[in-house]
């Protein structure tokens, strides 16, 4: 007959090693889990409409992932709130990686400080890899007296200048904020709805000036409408190869490169985010979708989730000191 301080001591031993091994459970079923991901299709959701260059691109990669992982990867357009309802959802999502997001520089890096109520920030997500990047341009009106960027900024001391932009706390806003930042001067900064709007009065010279998407005003810098002063990015793009960077012409420090980047949820298991990883930047390797991706005026810049993870920091933190000097906030 078994002892009852030892039987209740046998009980208590049993008790701790069944708890020890259901707790291993969890993990033993997300490793299988991983192990076999993707079983079904994967959503991508694109925090913009149809046709943007957001879009573009993630249908570009997941066409390339459907492939290589051998599931669908469905781009999902949900648009509105300057990209913060699809950001949103995916931040909210299940974190077993059937739910990404293709978010740019504005969801990811910007909106965060930007907006004032805003469900979700940085630490809700966990960058996979940098999809591509494209660089503004500065361009002016061929009325307006200025060859450089130098000759642009010391016009800008003696008048006042005009730039349009897509919308307040965009790209192209922020592009004219550090710009003004860095060079000391004052701009009058006039948004637009949409790159259409703007070029509408920067093309009969109504405005002076835009930091504008690369592959937007290109055929209008082709055609010598507007002229092309510097590209915002740290190199030459390889669409305006003559036209050297803005840091290189008298503002050292200027860059501002708009980014596309692929993301999930936080909390992803680990070796999920290295498969999406390994698939995407196979994908980018591949000279078909190389010559896709420079179509749309964009570059391709794969990346490992640690390297990207400190880019996007960098990036948050950067945007999040130019929106508090300027002032910016939106609702």
């Amino acid at each position: 007959m078994t002892h009852p301080i030892l039987k209740r001591t046998l009980l208590a031993g049993v008790g701790m090693t069944l708890a020890a091994a259901a707790s291993l459970f969890p993990s033993v079923a997300s490793a299988q889990a991983a192990d076999k991901y993707p079983e079904r299709s994967v959503t991508m959701i694109v925090p913009f409409g149809p046709g943007s260059v957001t879009d573009l691109l993630a249908r570009i990669a997941a066409n390339g992932l459907s492939e290589s992982l051998g599931q669908s990867f469905v781009v999902h357009n949900k648009a509105g709130a300057g990209g913060n309802i699809g950001a949103a959802e995916v931040a909210a999502a299940a974190p077993d990686g059937y739910t990404l997001l293709v978010g740019p520089t504005s969801t990811n890096a910007v909106n965060p400080s930007l907006f004032k109520n805003i469900k979700f920030g940085i630490e809700d997500f966990t960058p996979i890899s940098n999809i591509a990047k494209v660089p503004n341009v500065l361009v002016v009106h061929p009325d307006v007296p200025a060859k450089s960027v130098s000759e642009f900024i010391e016009l800008a001391k003696k008048r006042e200048l005009t730039y349009a932009s897509t919308g307040n706390g965009g790209s192209m806003h922020l592009s004219g904020e550090l710009f003004s930042n860095l060079s000391g001067i004052k701009m009058l900064h006039v948004p637009y709805k949409g790159g259409g709007d703007a070029l509408a009065d920067l093309l009969p010279g109504r405005i002076d000036a835009m930091f504008c998407n690369l592959p937007l005003c290109l055929p209008h810098i082709e055609s010598g409408k507007l002229r092309a002063l510097g590209v915002t990015s740290t190199q030459a793009s390889p669409l305006l190869p003559e036209v050297g960077p803005i840091a290189d012409q008298g503002l050292p420090g200027y860059e501002v490169t708009g980014w596309f980047g692929l993301f999930a949820p936080a909390g992803v298991d680990p070796q999920i985010i290295e498969k999406l990883n390994k698939g995407l930047l196979a994908i980018l390797d591949d000279e078909e979708v190389k010559r896709q991706l420079l179509a749309q005026g964009a570059e391709p810049d794969g990346s490992s989730p640690e390297d990207f993870d400190t880019f996007v920091r960098a990036e948050h933190d950067k945007w999040a000191k130019v929106i508090q000097e300027a002032g910016i906030t939106l609702e």
